[in-house]
């Protein structure tokens, strides 16, 4: 199979790549949300999981730079069951992530637009065009798929120059930031919940890892390409975090529609038009990588036998996994309408954060488990793992106003439960003892 890909992305290439997939603009309203102890935040998570997760994706990618990147580093280090099991979470979370995606997307265009309280049939139904516009891009290859995530990595840079530039302008002319900055956080237990999400915001450089089959030269290119892109995503949160501070007062700041605030409070209609449009434009980048990169897992696993052959078929033309990427349009089209269905979509939200947290963090475990067997990299292993299994753990602690405690801990529990059931049944049924095709 790996003959057949096109090796299409080089390294300027993978750097937007990775800045698209590792970089979620949303998450800078709802760091600002809860304060300067953000920052703090921000740069603990930098150190002990973000970079242990570059130095372990720079030396495996080194090593071994093959499509499918965690999966195939999980199969090498610890066996076939570990890296269905890795690859089934990592693919699962992604159902449920990206119509999210495409829904908090759409919510904070039209938020910047002005619509105060969008329509949930509108919202919908935008969402669902986002979702099949960026598999329409990616199945006609990574040739012309690439350059929607490279607008939108491009398109989330110049949105956070917008917001430094106003923050510094707003500093300047008031003397101060809207909201004192300190690097000490306050504690607070009904925020112990937000910490995996910081840690989830981190995620993303493994993606590119995951197309090694289609990277040109990858042993060089994907280390290289780790290392730039997580510069400039960690100075991103950082810088992106403190000028929404210093634009706003952190107790007045949405989590939903932060931005459409911040753009309000540049002072400047056209700087609030153009970062409206670059956030937009940004998360249809973001969406469009995920959506393209994530397919590569079903590809392998239909490789490998462990879904149907199809998923492993590349268009004749294009050689793009057509049918992984049609039916994962499908699955995630169908999440997306169930999330809107009723009541639901706000009972139920923050269950789904956790559900997401929980079953991308999963593959994270391999990850630096996987490093520390094959690359040698025990301290950094080390410290990410640890990041990894605290941000597990405290995705289990219920947010501040969860009306039953027990019924969101049966439900989050359970359903994690039913994700190992699931995934080991489905292995079983289709193990069929042999060796790994791809």
């Amino acid at each position: 199979m790996q003959q057949e890909l096109r090796r299409e992305l080089g390294v300027w290439d993978l750097v937007l790549f990775n800045t698209a997939a590792g970089v979620g603009i949303r998450w800078l309203a709802a760091a600002a949300h809860i304060g300067s102890g953000s920052l703090f935040l921000w740069v603990s998570a930098a150190v002990l999981f973000f970079v242990p997760c570059a130095m372990a994706v720079a030396a495996l990618s080194r090593r071994f730079p093959d499509e499918g990147g965690p999966y195939v580093w999980t199969r090498r280090a610890f066996g076939e069951w570990h890296a269905f099991f890795c690859a089934w979470c990592y693919w699962l979370n992604n159902f449920f992530y990206l119509p999210s995606l495409a829904i908090a997307g759409v919510t904070m265009a039209m938020h910047s637009m002005g619509v105060a309280e969008p329509a949930q049939f509108t919202v919908a139904l935008a969402a669902l065009a986002l979702l099949w516009t960026a598999t329409a891009a990616n199945l006609v290859g990574l040739r012309v798929g690439k350059w929607l995530g490279n607008i939108g990595g491009t398109a989330t840079y110049l949105a956070a120059a917008i917001l430094v530039v106003g923050g510094i302008a707003a500093w300047i002319r008031s003397g101060a930031p809207a909201t004192p900055l300190t690097l000490v956080p306050e504690f607070d237990a009904g925020k112990l919940n937000f910490w995996p999400q910081i840690a989830f915001a981190f995620g993303g450089l493994e993606l590119g890892a995951v197309l090694g089959g289609e990277v040109r030269d990858p042993t060089r290119t994907l280390p290289r390409a780790v290392w730039l892109s997580g510069a400039a995503i960690a100075a991103f949160y950082i810088a992106g975090t403190v000028s929404m501070l210093a634009l706003l007062p952190a107790g007045s700041i949405s989590e939903v529609t932060g931005l459409a605030q911040a753009g309000a409070a540049l002072g400047s209609p056209l700087a609030a038009s153009a970062l409206a449009l670059l956030v937009a434009a940004g998360i249809a980048g973001q969406l469009n990588t995920w959506m393209g990169g994530v397919a590569r897992l079903p590809m392998v696993l239909g490789a490998d036998h462990y879904l149907p052959a199809r998923f492993a078929a590349l268009h004749p033309r294009w050689g793009s996994p057509w049918q992984a990427l049609l039916w994962q349009a499908i699955a995630c089209s169908a999440c997306l309408l169930a999330m809107q269905a009723g009541e639901s979509l706000h009972s139920g939200y923050q269950l789904l954060v956790d559900m997401m947290v929980i079953t991308y963090f999963i593959p994270f475990i391999y990850l630096f488990l996987a490093a520390w067997r094959l690359a040698a990299q025990r301290v950094t292993a080390a410290a990410g793992l640890a990041v990894t299994v605290l941000a597990l753990a405290l995705s289990f602690v219920p947010p501040a106003g969860v009306a039953s405690v027990w019924q969101f801990e049966a439900k989050l529990i359970g359903g994690a439960g039913l994700v190992l059931a699931a995934a080991r049944w489905w292995y079983l049924r289709r193990h069929s003892g042999g060796s790994p095709s791809a």
